[in-house]
Parts: structure tokens; C-alpha cells; sequence
């Protein structure tokens, strides 16, 4: 009897030692946008009424800014770190559709030369976006009506 046991234990020991214990995969940026969009989002929205849109301006103690350091400034603020002006259009994977736009995703636009991206905000979901612009300051708008419909070209996460 003791001998069946003793063997038992063994096989059951040697069972459990071979089990493998899987660690979770690295966070992807999009899991990273999905879990922390709505925060970039929110950090935006709390500037309403207090930032200032002058062109090519970064000046986070004035809270002077143009649309893509006002950008910057906010996701910097969750600790990710994204380029200032153009270089905002290579950074992060494009979405394929306007319809597949998670919140806190860059959305882009060509305001005065077709086809350049000159504009960037952040999608706060149900089709509208924030960012910083001139004489209005930080401002939530539509993607699907009106002046920035037609000149959405791109999207970022």
C-alpha cells in the first residue's frame, strides 16, 4: 500500500512541477490607447478655455501652444512621448477606417495644402475630436460635418 502511494505522490509531483506558468504578453499600443485613451481625453478637455492657439508656438508654463504641441503636451502628461509638428504623421500605426477610431487616437487633416497634413487633434469618440485652434483656443468638433470633414486625411494611434 505504501509503495502505491509513494508512487502516486511521485507522478502527481512530477505532474505539477512540468506545468508552465505563461507570462502576459508586453502591452501593444493600440491595448495602451484602449486602456488609456479616455485619460488624454479628459487631460484635454480639463484646457478648455485656458490654452491659447498662436502657430508654431510651445510654451506649456504660458499654455501657449499650436495644434500639435497642444497634442504633445497632453498625451506627455500620461507619460507618452510623441514627436512636435510633422513628425506626428509617422509616429504610431494608422487606423483603417474612420469607423475603427478608438478615443485618444490622433485624427489629422490638410487645412490649406492638399494632401500635407498641417492639423492634428484627438478623438474623444461618437465622431468628434479635440484640439487646439486659432481664435478659439481648445475646441471639440465634429469629423463628420461641417469645415473638418472634408479635410480629415489621416489617422494615428
Amino acid at each position: 500500500m505504501k509503495k502505491i502511494i509513494s508512487a502516486s505522490s511521485i507522478a502527481l509531483s512530477i505532474v505539477c512541477s512540468a506545468t508552465v506558468i505563461a507570462m502576459p504578453a508586453p502591452a501593444s499600443a493600440q491595448e495602451i490607447y484602449a486602456t488609456n485613451g479616455h485619460l488624454f481625453v479628459n487631460t484635454a478637455k480639463s484646457y478648455i478655455g485656458k490654452v491659447t492657439c498662436q502657430f508654431s508656438a510651445r510654451n506649456p508654463s504660458g499654455l501657449i501652444f499650436d495644434c500639435s504641441s497642444f497634442t504633445q503636451f497632453v498625451f506627455a502628461q500620461h507619460g507618452v512621448n510623441i514627436p512636435w509638428a510633422s513628425a506626428q504623421t509617422r509616429f504610431g500605426i494608422p487606423v483603417p477606417s474612420k469607423s475603427r477610431l478608438a478615443i485618444g487616437d490622433r485624427v489629422m487633416f490638410s487645412v490649406n495644402t492638399p494632401g500635407q497634413i498641417n492639423h492634428v487633434g484627438i478623438y474623444i469618440g461618437n465622431g468628434q475630436f479635440i484640439s487646439n485652434i486659432p481664435k478659439r483656443g481648445v475646441t471639440i468638433s465634429s469629423l463628420n460635418t461641417g469645415y473638418w470633414s472634408t479635410r480629415y486625411t489621416a489617422r494615428h494611434y
